[in-house]
């Protein structure tokens, strides 16, 4: 049977310390899976449950947007995606007794584990002015409450509307469409903090801000490049499809400042002979420096250049534009400063170009160890160059692969959550609804929290996630969250974002996933879009976890329709009552949905158009893909200082915590550790076990301290550290952020350390 949640906030002042890992999954990766899901749901209902998870007839695993195959086993999920699926499905409730129990001074000084363990939200919870505890409030009140603020604005600018990946398409379509009849592009979203980078990239690039590759085309790439990511515990049923790459003879080549078991070996547990033996993944392990990838891959592509007969003249003459500037720009690269910027060897780097000439069909794959740096977007360009010069997009086997974590935040964009919209999409809007929107750009996540702080922003209403937990220098985001009038969260479960609040706030509980959803036209289905760009449905099996739940559909029209009032022409009641009725109006404004319905009946789905994989056409504003030459940029450290990057444990997805240990990295029952190579802390007096303060240096010349950190002496790349978000937000600060994209820079942060 399941158990009940912690009483109180587990100690962590002794994290035990074992060597790393060198493989990942296996018999210890059920096991644990098997205990998590037992503790939250217990027997009987795991086995309802998780039999679902990524089936044809099931739901989509909140976990990740990694795509499933035409194929799916009878476990179509990983560890982690088990995990989120037992949070989500548990049996623990909170109900309005906790809250009672519970005043907000007590919810801010927990954990987010402990948070996040207490269970389901049962009913709508209201925090009044002064109060000292969220008190229950009837849906009704609640609606009225919102109306009240957004109504009294001085302007519709002045609200925020956020959006985490997890938000359905439906539920995504409906909330930008009330925020843009209400009056503003005030739409952030978590793609601001991960993966805006990469859209920025590829939009200037080849003309569409997703990646082009397909499952299947993992399976028939040569050689897969992995940069700046950890499949292993982000998204660990990649490792399925390197295992089968690697079966049909690709090379893999992982760039990473950290060595990860999960692109060492992988066993996978779907077969006797993977568990046990298992597959060695990599062939070359590029162990570079944090934010060293821009300088590697100019030197790739110059070295790519100089090859006779390595580049693709025809691809290049007939489809892109700039290749001599880049050619310009690649001839002053030089070996010495790119050994600097990397910490690599010529050797290494050598045999890299090796593979890739050798490949016919190369993918780059990339997450958030490209994408939270200054010159990310840069960097992401230059990963371009290199397929570009090869003939690398469009043709199977091949192309760009950005792997994005939240299960739908793909979805979310493709749907008009983006402060920036095109202006086409807006027209198509206007003309489905007959509404005006607004056409100034609005505020990203990072720009949000300063308007809030600014005083420019009164209202945030978040639609899921954990808004606090997930952005940068937490001590000025919770300053400015605190000086909102009212705050808004559509959620499942507790997290940090519910004890900081405005002067008024409000919990609204909705179903997730695994719910069942009926509604007065009948039993609803949602539908997600993966990473590659397959469109399929969603249906959860369970009973709600309280009769009190709506779902996110359904608060956004009821929200709507007390906001808007009968001035609005928009059926929200309909849109409410049958989401076929939304994907109908969705099949109408945004291209590629076209027979919505019809197509997301299919039991596989369907995929959505990519002109860059279809047609090697380039929608660019040159028409044709291009090569870029931006210079070339590392982060400089000072002596004594370290460079810090933010990272998940194995315990983990995004700010959700769920337990406190990271198996693979050999870290079990804490999280306050950073991790050093050792070289570099017997330099600075860092000794294995003893405790520091990381002190984050900026040019604003404001401290910001994460104090009381075990040091783990890890073999990590020189002059590098790591340790774990949301615990190290405090040191990113908020003004550090990408160029174009303005994602804050969370994987480089200059640090020095301090006796704690």
């Amino acid at each position: 049977m399941a158990t009940k949640p912690p009483a109180g906030d587990p100690i962590q002042d002794a994290p035990q310390v074992a060597p790393p890992k060198r493989a990942a999954a296996g018999l210890p990766a059920i096991g644990h899976t098997l205990r998590i899901a037992q503790q939250q749901m217990g027997v009987a209902r795991t086995a309802r449950t998780l039999l679902k998870v990524n089936q044809k007839d099931g739901f989509d695993c909140p976990g990740c947007a990694w795509p499933e195959g035409d194929k799916r086993h009878t476990a179509e999920f990983c560890e982690n995606g088990a995990k989120a699926v037992a949070e989500e499905a548990t049996l623990r409730r909170v109900t309005p007794d906790f809250f009672a129990q519970h005043p907000l001074a007590d919810l801010a000084e927990r954990s987010g584990y402990w948070l996040g363990q207490q269970g389901r939200i049962t009913e709508p919870m209201y925090l009044p002015e002064g109060a000292d505890r969220y008190e229950a409030v009837a849906w009704e009140r609640a609606f009225e409450i919102i109306a009240e603020e957004l109504t009294a604005l001085d302007s519709p600018d002045e609200a925020l509307f956020y959006t985490s990946g997890r938000t359905s398409n439906e539920a995504a379509f409906l909330f930008q469409l009330f925020a843009r009849e209400f009056g503003t592009n005030n739409l952030p979203d978590c793609s601001n903090m991960c993966h805006e980078s990469s859209g920025s990239a590829l939009n200037e690039t080849i003309g569409i801000g997703k990646g082009s590759v397909s499952l299947e085309d993992l399976h028939q790439a040569e050689l897969i490049i992995v940069a700046g990511q950890n499949p292993g515990t982000n998204h660990p049923r990649m490792l399925s499809a390197l295992e089968k790459a690697k079966a049909s003879g690709a090379k893999i080549i992982s760039v990473n400042p950290l060595p990860e078991a999960g692109t060492e070996r992988f066993k996978n547990p779907q077969t006797p002979v993977g568990m046990l033996k298992g597959t060695a993944l990599n062939d070359l392990f590029l162990q570079i420096r944090i934010g060293g990838d821009q300088a590697l891959f100019r030197l790739l592509n110059k070295l790519v250049i100089e090859t006779e007969g390595a580049t693709d003249q025809a691809f290049i003459r007939e489809h892109t534009h700039g290749y001599e500037d880049l050619v310009a720009a690649a001839k002053d690269t030089d070996w010495d400063e790119t050994l600097t910027a990397t910490g690599l060897t010529r050797p290494d780097i050598e045999r890299a170009l090796a593979m890739i000439l050798a490949s016919e069909r190369t993918i780059v794959c990339w997450a958030m160890g490209l994408t939270q740096h200054k010159h990310s977007v840069a960097t992401i360009r230059e990963v371009v160059n290199l397929l570009l010069l090869r003939g690398d997009i469009g043709r199977p086997g091949a192309g760009v692969c950005p792997v994005r974590g939240h299960s739908n935040v793909q979805g979310d964009r493709t749907m008009g959550i983006f402060e920036r919209p095109a202006p086409a999409f807006l027209d198509a809007l206007d003309r489905e609804f007959q509404i005006t929107s607004p056409r100034g750009h609005g505020y990203d996540v990072v720009r949000s929290i300063e308007a809030l702080r600014d005083g420019k922003a009164k209202v945030l209403f978040a639609m899921g996630g954990n808004f606090v937990g997930a952005t940068p220098d937490t001590t000025v985001t919770e300053a400015a969250i605190r000086r909102a009038s009212l705050t808004v969260h559509v959620s499942t479960k507790l997290n940090r974002s519910h004890a900081v609040t405005g002067r008024r706030a409000l919990i609204l509980p909705t179903l997730g996933r695994t719910d069942k959803d009926v509604q007065a036209a009948g039993k609803q289905f949602v539908t997600v879009e993966d990473s590659m760009g397959m469109v399929h449905a969603s249906r959860g099996n369970l009973a709600p976890a309280s009769p009190h739940l709506l779902s996110e559909p359904a608060i956004v029209a009821r929200m709507a329709r007390a906001v808007l009032g009968a001035g609005s022409a928009t059926p929200w009641e309909e849109f409410e009552r049958d989401y076929a009725t939304i994907r109908d109006r969705i099949s109408r404004v945004i291209p590629g949905f076209e027979d919505f319905n019809a197509r997301a009946a299919r039991p596989e789905g369907f995929r959505l158009p990519h002109a860059p994989r279809d047609e090697r056409r380039f929608p660019t504003k040159t028409g044709k893909a291009n090569f870029t030459a931006a210079p070339v940029e590392y982060p400089r450290v000072p002596a004594g200082r370290l460079l810090l990057q933010t990272l998940r444990s194995h315990d983990q997805y995004n700010t959700t915590i769920y337990g406190l240990d990271d198996r693979y990295r050999g870290i079990t029952g804490g999280r306050r550790v950073v991790m050093v190579n050792p070289e570099d802390a017997a330099e600075l007096g860092l000794a294995d076990g003893s405790y520091t303060d990381i002190v984050g240096e900026w040019r604003d010349g404001v401290e910001r301290r994460a104090p009381g950190f075990r040091v783990v002496h890890y073999p990590t790349a020189r002059g590098c550290a790591a340790a774990y978000y949301p615990e190290t937000n405090v040191l990113v600060p908020l003004d550090s952020t990408a160029d174009t994209s303005n994602t804050p820079a969370s994987k480089s942060v200059v640090v020095r350390f301090e006796p704690a």
